[in-house]
């Protein structure tokens, strides 16, 4: 979308919400679901909070027409199903969630309450929408298409160490997006003439014999794929690639702040203030399978040159000049 583009939608929205608002019945208090992850994980408060922060925005004051009850699994994914029908039975106007493995319970267990989901790796593929742009059913929101961000980080991934032939890649099989996003590697790896070592962990327990895993099979770098699970862990995966000398291309700054090597993903904040716009126009009316999926407009590539020093890598000056944020 190009900035006049975008500018003329912004402003349309700032003179349509008021009188929006104003056909809103008098005293209706909506009650809004949150499934989420863990609360005691610095990310999955501040993106929550971005969240609201955005509701805020658009007139969606909690206290005085807008009630959330949030509920987090912590951890523990297994409790996914009974969470998820817990909110059901609350009977909410809209539950909000993260992602491929939440929005999945939530699909069990409802198909009449609208669900938004944020950052979602392959709603389609999934089967969880129809289409993106014609999603059907009760479920939209913002995708973060794992088919496209997973080649992208393998293509620099390869421009960082050149010589590297055999890529090892992290993944979840309990994440519904996962198996597409590894078919979605299988011919830029081709073309790049990477073979690829595709290494499975469930839990942070299993992190230690995934590394090991790797280093059996001769790795020399990995792709770690973005899912709760390894959000949680990021700091176990940092400190298992540089103990493993193995360069990281992950999905979200957070992991490189955390001592990851390189990452290339939409702007966390960006892709949570988009939702609420979703949530919005539901509760106003809007059915979810009326709404386009739409998909993040900001990317960030963040490396990390302390990671770099750490593994004896230097990083090619053209990378740096086209790096979001570089940490030192």
């Amino acid at each position: 979308m190009d900035r006049r583009a975008f500018i003329s939608g912004l402003t349309f929205g700032l003179v349509a919400a008021p009188r929006a608002a104003a056909a809103e019945p008098a005293g209706k208090v909506y009650r809004v679901c949150i499934l989420g992850d863990k609360a005691s994980d610095s990310n999955e408060t501040h993106l929550w909070q971005t969240f609201r922060a955005a509701l805020r925005e658009r007139g969606l004051n909690e206290g005085v027409n807008l009630q959330i009850e949030y509920r987090g699994v912590e951890g523990n994914y297994a409790r996914l199903p009974e969470v998820a029908a817990d909110l059901v039975r609350l009977k909410p106007d809209l539950i909000a969630t993260r992602g491929s493995f939440f929005t999945g319970a939530l699909k069990a267990a409802t198909s009449s309450i609208p669900i938004v989901f944020v950052g979602h790796a392959d709603p389609v593929g999934t089967g969880h929408v129809a289409s993106l742009a014609r999603p059907g059913g009760n479920i939209t929101g913002m995708a973060v298409l794992q088919t496209e961000l997973g080649p992208k980080g393998l293509e620099l991934l390869h421009a960082v160490v050149p010589a590297a032939t055999r890529i090892a890649v992290l993944w979840h099989a309990g994440t519904p997006s996962a198996v597409p996003g590894l078919k979605a590697l299988e011919e830029p790896a081709r073309m790049l003439r990477l073979e690829l070592q595709p290494v499975g962990a469930r839990s942070a327990a299993e992190l230690e014999g995934a590394f090991s895993t790797m280093a059996r099979g001769g790795t020399q770098a990995v792709l770690v794929f973005s899912t709760p699970p390894f959000i949680t862990a990021r700091q176990r995966i940092a400190e298992l690639a540089i103990a493993h000398r193995l360069p990281t291309m992950c999905q979200g700054r957070l992991f490189v702040e955390a001592g990851g090597l390189m990452s290339y993903y939409p702007n966390h904040e960006d892709v949570w203030r988009r939702a609420a716009v979703f949530v919005d126009k539901i509760l106003k009316g809007a059915k979810p399978g009326d709404l386009p999926v739409e998909q993040p407009t900001k990317f960030e590539l963040v490396i990390n040159l302390k990671t770099a020093k750490a593994l004896g890598l230097t990083i090619p000056p053209s990378l740096l000049q086209r790096a979001d944020q570089v940490i030192e």
